[in-house]
Formats: C-alpha cells, sequence, structure tokens
C-alpha cells in the first residue's frame, strides 16, 4: 500500500489549500483514509477521516467548519482536504493514513499505512 501526500505550501492567513493523498495497492472499500498533522515540538494530532465505503467523516473541533474531506474514486483512489480560513496554527506538517475501518478513528497508532507527509505554513 502506498499512500502520497500533495498539495502543501505557504499560504497566508485566511487563506485556502487543497491537500491530496492518492492511495495504490490494495482496495480501499472498508478502510478509514485520516489526515493527521504534527507542528514542531507537537504530538502528531487527528485532522479528519474519511470512511471509504460509507462517506463517513469525522473531524477535529479544530478544524471543524473551515476543513472538507472528499474523495474520488476515478482517480486514483484520491482523498482531497479541503482547508479554508487558514490559521497560523495550522502550520504543521500533514500525514495521510489508512487504516481498516473500525473505532479509534482519531487514535495516530491504530493507523497502518502512512504517507510521507506534506508541509503546510500559514503566515500571519
Amino acid at each position: 500500500v502506498q499512500l502520497q501526500a500533495s498539495g502543501g505550501g505557504l499560504v497566508q492567513a485566511g487563506g485556502s489549500l487543497r491537500l491530496s493523498c492518492a492511495a495504490s495497492g490494495r482496495t480501499f472499500s472498508n478502510y478509514l483514509m485520516a489526515w493527521f498533522r504534527q507542528a514542531p515540538g507537537k504530538e502528531r494530532e487527528f485532522v479528519a477521516a474519511l470512511s471509504w465505503g460509507g462517506g463517513s467523516t469525522y473531524y477535529a473541533d479544530s478544524v471543524s467548519g473551515r476543513a472538507t474531506l472528499s474523495r474520488d474514486n476515478t482517480k486514483k483512489n484520491t482523498v482531497y482536504l479541503q482547508m479554508n480560513s487558514l490559521k497560523p496554527e495550522d502550520t504543521a506538517v500533514y500525514y495521510c493514513a489508512a487504516k481498516q475501518y473500525g473505532v479509534e478513528v482519531r487514535v495516530p497508532t491504530a493507523y497502518t499505512y502512512w504517507g510521507q507527509g506534506t508541509q503546510v505554513t500559514v503566515s500571519s
């Protein structure tokens, strides 16, 4: 299984970014696809997750209302994270991850597969 994250960059506060995670190597119909982020000196934290089969979505309180997850089954099993109204505290390396659907949606150690990360920097 390979997860390829992309779409990070430098953006001003209030701006938007769309992160992409292209998944390959297996069928993901019963998988959870998630985004985590890690800022310097901080623990990796949950951002959002999507149930590939059912389409359910989960968001951290810190991004709820500003983030939207979507999927594109026709484009190499790609999951998108649209982030709006970005804040300097959103600055972090963003990682996509995947695991079989189940409990512990928000726990990074529960995830089996990880992408390489993409840097998001929000300037004030």
